[in-house]
């Protein structure tokens, strides 16, 4: 029996509070979440937050909802931090390779990588150089409306003028001051009327690669133009829910918000939601220290923060083992923790579907999967939802201990309900795990067999190499 769905609560940041969540129109719900800029390897909190959105995702799904769910690309207007090179431009250059090379290389990467953790696909995946047209056109409704001027060939949005009439930044709660203070003195400020302005539209110089014709310049659309353009196409001036990394929320949601209100009169999503931090050894991830590491890395054990290598569902466990709006802390001993802790859900699966029923039953399955819901309804908290896999081992333990009986409808009910809760809306992946201890075994077989080699056995040895080339896994001696 599935929970309503009105017993759905978001945590909004927007509002700073938990609201229950009610779709604009009653079946279908509108998601935007702002997608990676593709000009390197995917970094692995965006992947976190690709993750928790994905459990969102297929959780609204599971409530019935048709969901259209944008997640943008964006390809270019991303300014590097410290000047005002794109940063696929700069990659191009780097790499020797052209900007739109760069772009395809990175987006098929960015794939590759979340269908490891078995992610699922958006509805629409739209790329910020494929709408030119749609920004320019948004840009030019914002002049019109008196919220933008153009200043050399670049536009700007006027936040005093905004001011007058909304509120800016209504996710920070900054004012006008602060954002001056936190803002970049990058080429061009001088061409501003106010210091907290931003660029709409970027005249590029000459030697910059990426640029297109518009009625002010030959030149680039600004970054947090983009998302309110594509997602104003795709999901309208009003919609559900908007969602990104906490770093996002200002100031690149603030002036999304701002961007879409001064032409609608409305803030364009109901709900605004963040991910958190994912930091390594206690320190905030970044190459220039070291304190670094990619999913790939991860996987095949080619780094130096890891003991061994770790699986792509024992990584996604470990994420979902905190809220996604609580930082959380990578590090050998809480991946290997997590290792061991998937082993028992693993387990579990596996008991469930062995597990001897009787006559009768002084078990209710009910009260358990009620449980789960009440935990994802509770602002999709996936450490409550895991929570409740360990009350149902205990379920289980009891029941082989004869202490407890279940019936075969109350065992259909939680073998049916273990896998909605833990493949369906977790997106957890037994099969993969069943791959990654195979070859966890036959590693032990290998270096057993090494050993016996430097310990001049060879007769076992020669054995074991056989028997693994027999099965087609070839093992060559070489120096």
């Amino acid at each position: 029996m599935l929970s309503s769905n009105k017993d759905l609560k978001i945590y909004n940041s927007l509002t700073s509070t938990k609201d229950i969540f009610s779709p604009i129109n009653e079946n279908l719900v509108g998601m935007y979440v702002c997608g990676p800029t593709v000009y390197n390897t995917v970094h692995l909190g965006n992947i976190r937050t690709f993750i928790s959105f994905d459990l969102i995702f297929r959780y609204l799904k599971h409530l019935g909802y048709n969901v259209r769910y944008v997640r943008n690309i964006t390809d270019v207007g991303h300014l590097e931090d410290d000047s005002d090179e794109d940063k696929i431009s700069k990659r191009a250059k780097t790499e020797k390779i052209e900007p739109m090379e760069v772009v395809q290389k990175y987006t098929n990467e960015f794939h590759s990588i979340l269908d490891l953790f078995n992610v699922l696909k958006p509805s629409i995946e739209p790329t910020a150089s494929g709408h030119i047209i749609e920004q320019i056109e948004m840009i030019q409704e914002i002049i019109d409306k008196g919220y933008a001027y153009e200043s050399n060939g670049s536009v700007y949005f006027d936040t005093n003028t905004f001011s007058k009439d909304f509120k800016y930044s209504k996710l920070s709660n900054r004012d006008l001051d602060n954002v001056i203070n936190e803002s970049r003195d990058l080429a061009g400020s001088n061409e501003k009327r106010n210091l907290q302005d931003f660029a709409l539209w970027k005249k590029a110089e000459h030697k910059h690669i990426m640029k297109w014709k518009s009625p002010w310049s030959l030149g680039f659309p600004g970054w947090h133009l983009e998302c309110s353009a594509m997602s104003r196409k795709y999901l309208g001036n009003k919609f559900d829910i908007h969602g990104g990394g906490l770093d996002l929320k200002f100031p690149h949601h603030d002036c999304e918000i701002a961007q879409n209100e001064c032409l609608s009169n409305e803030v364009s999503a109901n709900f605004w939601l963040h991910t958190n931090m994912l930091t390594l050894n206690g320190k905030k991830m970044s190459k220039s220290t070291g304190n670094s590491v990619l999913a790939s890395e991860i996987f095949d054990g080619n780094n130096n923060i890891f003991s061994k290598s770790f699986s792509p569902m024992t990584l996604k466990f470990f994420m979902y083992q905190a809220h996604y709006r609580n930082t959380i802390d990578l590090s050998n001993e809480a991946l290997l923790a997590s290792e061991k802790t998937f082993e028992k859900i693993v387990q579990l699966k596996k008991d469930l579907d062995n597990l001897e029923t009787s006559d009768t039953s002084n078990i209710s399955s009910q009260d358990w999967v009620d449980n789960c819901y009440k935990s994802i309804n509770d602002d999709f908290n996936s450490p409550k939802l895991i929570a409740n896999f360990f009350d149902l081992i205990k379920i289980i333990n009891e029941i082989k201990s004869g202490k407890k009986k279940i019936d075969k409808e109350n065992k259909d009910l939680l073998i049916n309900y273990f896998s909605v809760f833990s493949t369906d809306i977790l997106g957890l992946s037994f099969e993969s795990e069943k791959n990654d201890n195979q070859n966890q075994i036959l590693d032990i077989l290998i270096e057993l067999r090494d050993k016996e080699r430097e310990n001049k056995n060879y007769i076992i040895s020669d054995f074991i190499r056989d028997k693994l080339n027999s099965l087609g896994i070839n093992i060559e001696d070489n120096k």
